[in-house]
């Protein structure tokens, strides 16, 4: 009965480990995006050159895909934390919020990246895009 226990806590132990390399994994994308893409664009000489549009969208729409990553492993690590480890009802209820309160800003980045809501299709190349999600 003793092992019963002991092998229990050494899952609980795996499984906290697991969303906190999952975590420090979300971090790790975001701080590697900004490093790489800071590097690699020049992105600090085109803050200072108004004329480099096209520059600056590009290196917007890297950071904001990577941004999105990160939030998709955060969720990925919540979800392992409160179903495995402790799935209470308030838990639960915690990691719903959590969930709504990072799926509003993947939308939010979405809208930002590509000027659509996520439910919007793609326009195809004949088509006219949709109604602007800021009107």
């Amino acid at each position: 009965m003793e092992t019963t226990g002991l092998f229990a806590d050494t899952l609980r132990l795996w499984i906290g480990w697991a969303a906190f390399v999952i975590e420090l994994l979300a971090v790790v994308v975001i701080l590697a995006a900004v490093v790489i893409m800071t590097i690699s664009n020049r992105a600090i000489h085109r803050l200072f050159k108004p004329s480099d549009e096209p520059g600056y969208e590009r290196y917007k729409h890297q950071l904001g895909k990577a941004l999105l990553l990160a939030l998709e492993l955060l969720v990925a690590a919540d979800v392992v934390r409160t179903v495995t480890l402790a799935p209470t009802l308030q838990n639960v209820a915690v990691l719903g919020v959590l969930v709504l309160v990072r799926t509003i800003l993947s939308w939010s980045l979405i809208v930002e990246m590509e000027g659509r809501w996520p439910w919007q299709g793609v326009a195809s190349r004949g088509d006219e895009p949709g109604p602007s999600p800021r009107d």
